[in-house]
């Protein structure tokens, strides 16, 4: 087994000067991460920022494209996040959410 000591690494954005601590390599080794992190604590934060927020399923993009269907339940028309290859049926918010407390 390798013995880890803290590691100073040059932030690629700022230029800076930053440790990479036994702490946060044993948490990236958890995580199957092998490379170095390439910017500092402030530079991620602001990368971060940038992108928008979360929308809970770990994916920053905000503007993503929808499609419009028509519900295989009630028949309304509804917009999801994916384009339907037309293999299975796509449903609305209201009838997907029976649909599932029903399997439950």
């Amino acid at each position: 087994m390798v013995e880890l000591s803290d590691k100073d690494v040059i932030c690629g954005d700022c230029g800076s000067t930053f440790t990479f601590t036994v702490g946060e390599q044993e948490f990236f080794a958890t995580r199957g991460f092998t490379n170095l992190p390439k910017r500092c604590l402030s530079c991620r934060s602001s990368r971060r920022s940038q992108r928008g927020p979360s929308d809970g399923r770990g994916s920053f993009n905000t503007s993503r494209e929808m499609f419009e269907v028509e519900c295989a339940e009630c028949g309304t028309t509804t917009t999801v996040p994916f384009q339907p290859r037309g293999i299975k049926p796509v449903y609305c918010q209201p009838c997907f959410a029976k649909i599932k407390s029903n399997e439950a």
